[in-house]
């Protein structure tokens, strides 16, 4: 019953949302404030719907309701309870289910907090959302029901994919999912401006703080990723260009984008077209993400479906709101009027300046991830392209974006003094040569890049220091008129030199784990030790232990340095019977910001155990960073300017009126 009563919430959901595609539409256009106001009850109760039936799903997997093929397939009665739950969304039916669960969230909020909004605005957003989640909403229904029944229900189910056993995986699919399906929020202000026939500087403040939020999300779940497969797949790597991984990169790098030129928008009302741009392509690189990971056209541990029905399906869904929503911004730009004009030394050419490498960055990875895809499509050939294409191209475009970021924030509005934000950077830049000098002379004038690496990352650092210490005046006036000073700087300010710290930091610790990783292969028989580094590693024995749902062979590797045993580190191999799998669960053994990784291989011949052994400098900073990313975005999204509301109109639109 649970389970029919989750379906016919879905069914609910979507006539909801196809009455919230159309009255409000109608609303708009008739100046009818009582269809406009029909389009925020109505997205209120589809997420009261979507939610309820969402609920039936993890009801189903909690009570291992193996009668509902979904539950069989991905889960069984000795799992842990907190696995059962995460089970809900660890597979293609139920993922999908989560989305549109976020997607009517977020509708719901934009009903609920948008009292700020123009009424016209917020009936067109509302419309747009709703027409997404349509389309959704039919692609659950028609092709990934979760709660389709079994005749004759089995006693035991099949098991989770034993690798999405983790508490990483309970982490990372939602907030993903709350940074891609944020990104449809961008999206529908942008269709709705243009249905509507008006951009300003007021939509620019809009958009911004559900642009914040899903930006934030998208960077805790890829960093949160990120982790999940460095310790739980044994590879000792956290990134691997993977095209499901970039699927999540070009999104983030569009958002991280729209937030910069929506500044630029709000401050100096330009960039009009290629904000809305920006806006559209946010959203329909998280649309293609979902196609590359549901679609079989990729094989990867990320991928969820093989069904080729599910990716045309998508496929159509990627055409209709990327092809439409295109199709509409080129009938309307041209209408556009062009917007304050500005100096290229200026806070909004600095700004424009990281729009063009971010994009770059995100249309080199866009190529080299489909390329391959699109090359074997049309000719049958099969090519890899791997990290070093990514290396080659990722990085120069990359590198004059960190070197410029610490000068932006220093420039003036309209027009800027690149030589004294100049003068203003010389103690940061101070502390990279520093670095540089300090790095390569410990490495013994070997040449590298790590040194150079290793001081931008510093100068970064030190520009969003100076950044604080320039608004404060905390080096020009009294202690107490600073702190004065800095208690009054807005919240966004704060926020922005965080997270340009938090990408020094990310950057320190990519340097650092890449260029001074160490790593050894032995095979090992009780008794025996291995040294890397400073540290001394005994293999001392192998016991059997006996989990919820799985066995597994646990080794046990005594640890020193100089002698004194720091830890036990206990790697581990784990077999689940059910589904017929084994994993391996690497052993972490944190020293500060390193660690020391040991992975279990194969049993040799002769008996003996194959250890790969890492020692990783600095690799907690890579995911420190993002954290510190993600809390810079959290501190501007608290600004009390991005809660209360828009400026003031113009007193004219910027976009002729339709026809």
């Amino acid at each position: 019953m649970i389970a029919e009563l989750g379906h016919y919430a879905l069914v609910l959901a979507l006539g909801l949302s196809l009455i919230q595609g159309v009255a409000p539409l109608i609303g708009a256009r008739r100046g009818d404030a009582a269809l406009m106001q029909l389009g925020s009850s109505t997205a209120l109760m589809q997420f009261v719907f979507a939610a309820a039936s969402f609920a039936a799903l993890v009801a189903c997997y909690l009570m291992s309701d193996f009668s509902v093929a979904n539950v069989f397939q991905n889960s069984n009665s000795q799992m842990p309870v907190i696995y059962k739950f995460t089970s809900a969304w660890g597979n293609h039916e139920g993922s999908m289910l989560l989305w549109v669960l976020i997607l009517a969230l977020f509708g719901a909020l934009v009903a609920g907090f948008g009292s700020n909004l123009p009424a016209t605005l917020k009936a067109d957003v509302l419309a747009v959302q709703a027409w997404i989640g349509a389309a959704f909403y039919l692609f659950i229904l028609f092709t990934s029901n979760p709660f389709l029944r079994i005749a004759e229900p089995p006693f035991e189910g099949r098991d989770l994919n034993p690798i999405l056993q983790d508490f990483g995986l309970a982490v990372h699919p939602p907030l993903l999912y709350l940074g891609y399906v944020g990104c449809s929020i961008a999206f529908s202000f942008a269709a709705a401006a243009l249905i509507e026939g008006r951009i300003d500087a007021a939509w620019a403040r809009y958009v911004r703080p559900w642009t914040l939020g899903a930006w934030m999300a998208l960077t805790v779940g890829i960093a949160m990723g990120s982790y999940w497969a460095y310790y739980e797949l044994g590879w000792g790597g956290w990134w691997f260009w993977d095209p499901v991984e970039n699927a999540s990169l070009m999104p983030w790098l569009a958002a991280t984008a729209l937030l910069h030129s929506a500044v630029v928008m709000e401050k100096r009302d330009a960039l009009k077209i290629w904000t809305l741009l920006l806006a559209i392509l946010a959203f329909s690189l998280s649309l293609l993400g979902t196609f590359l990971v549901r679609s079989g056209v990729l094989t990867s541990v990320h991928t969820f479906a093989s069904d080729p029905t599910r990716g045309v399906f998508i496929l159509a869904i990627l055409v209709i709101f990327i092809g439409g929503s295109l199709a509409l911004f080129a009938w309307r730009a041209p209408a556009l009027t062009q917007g304050g004009l500005f100096a290229p030394v200026s806070r909004e050419g600095a700004l424009l300046l990281n729009n063009l490498f971010l994009a770059s960055a995100c249309a080199t990875v866009f190529v080299g991830t489909l390329y391959p895809l699109a090359l074997e499509a049309l000719t049958g050939d099969k090519i890899s392209v791997g990290a070093p294409f990514f290396v080659l191209t990722f990085a120069p475009l990359f590198v004059p974006l960190l070197l410029a970021m610490p000068f932006g924030p220093l420039l003036a509005w309209k027009r800027g003094d690149a030589y004294g934000a100049a003068q203003r950077l010389l103690a940061a830049a101070a502390v990279g040569v520093m670095a540089v000098v300090i790095v390569l002379i410990a490495e013994g004038g070997s040449v590298s890049l790590a040194p150079f690496g290793i001081g931008l990352a510093l100068f970064v650092m030190g520009g969003a220091v100076t950044d604080l210490a320039e608004r404060t005046g905390v080096v020009r006036i009294p202690f107490a008129a600073a702190r004065a000073r800095a208690a009054g700087l807005p919240r966004s300010a704060w926020g922005t030199a965080l997270a340009h710290f938090g990408v020094g930091v990310t950057l320190l610790g990519i340097v650092a784990e890449t260029h001074w990783n160490a790593e050894r292969i032995v095979s090992l028989k009780p008794s025996q030790a291995v040294t890397l580094r400073h540290y001394e590693l005994t293999f001392e024995d192998v016991v059997a232990r006996q989990g919820p749902n799985y066995r597994e062979q646990v080794a046990r590797f005594a640890v020193r340095r100089d002698g004194q045993v720091l830890a036990t580190l206990e790697p581990s191999k784990r077999s689940f019977a059910t589904r017929g799998m084994t994993t391996t669960e690497a052993a972490l053994l944190t020293r500060g910001v390193s660690q020391l990784y040991v992975s279990l291989g194969d049993t040799a011949a002769d008996g003996a155990l194959v250890v790969r052994i890492y020692h990783k400098p600095l690799v907690l900073l890579i995911w420190l960073g993002a954290l510190v990313m993600a809390l810079g975005g959290a501190l501007s999204l608290s600004d009390r300017r991005l809660r209360i509301g828009a400026p003031k109109p113009a007193a004219k639109s910027t976009l002729a009126p339709a026809e």
